[in-house]
């Protein structure tokens, strides 16, 4: 089973909303999904995007992949960095 993070569609017609989950790369893009992480709202920006850090850490330890378009996401909001310190942090404790 291979697990990503992706956006799902919520928004009305031509008014795009997204929530950020965790699915089955099976599934398809509005369907079922593991674990919703927050949520985008591209009229608002990137700046504004709403994501639980602990959680998206947690499933990214564990090789969830992110979309191109999340990984762009997590890039601008600091997760990539904090999940390469974390994975640092851990090399140096072994």
């Amino acid at each position: 089973m291979s697990v990503k993070i992706r956006l799902t569609r919520v928004g009305r017609h031509k008014d795009p909303f997204f929530r950020i989950v965790v699915a089955d790369s099976r599934y398809s893009r509005d369907g079922r999904y593991i674990e919703q992480l927050g949520f985008f709202d591209p009229a608002k920006g990137i700046e504004n995007a709403v994501i639980d850090e602990e959680v998206t850490l947690k499933w990214l330890r564990q090789g969830a992949t992110p979309s191109d378009t999340i990984r762009t996401l997590f890039t601008k909001k600091g997760l990539m960095a904090k999940l390469a310190e974390s994975k640092k942090s851990v090399k140096g404790d072994k």
